[in-house]
């Protein structure tokens, strides 16, 4: 998951190499914390929440298909 995530706001930032993932493990549920720089934020939340939304809904299915559950915190 936290390679899938990292690709995905790789691929919509300006600035990549800011990215960062941290995968904290719980007991029922995992959550990726998502760091990018300050003003690629915009980007990675979109209008209304509409990509980071598309990217939480991507993200679950691939860990329903390992039968986990994931939650995206985007982190400014």
């Amino acid at each position: 998951m936290k390679e899938l995530l990292e690709h995905i706001a790789r691929a919509l930032v300006d600035e990549p190499e800011q990215v960062e993932v941290r995968l904290l493990e719980g007991e029922r549920v995992d959550t990726l914390e998502l760091r990018v720089a300050p003003k690629d934020i915009g980007k990675v939340i979109g209008r209304q929440g509409r990509i980071v939304k598309a990217i939480r809904a991507v993200v679950s299915a691939a860990a329903a298909k390992e039968k986990k559950r994931v939650l995206v915190e985007v982190i400014s």
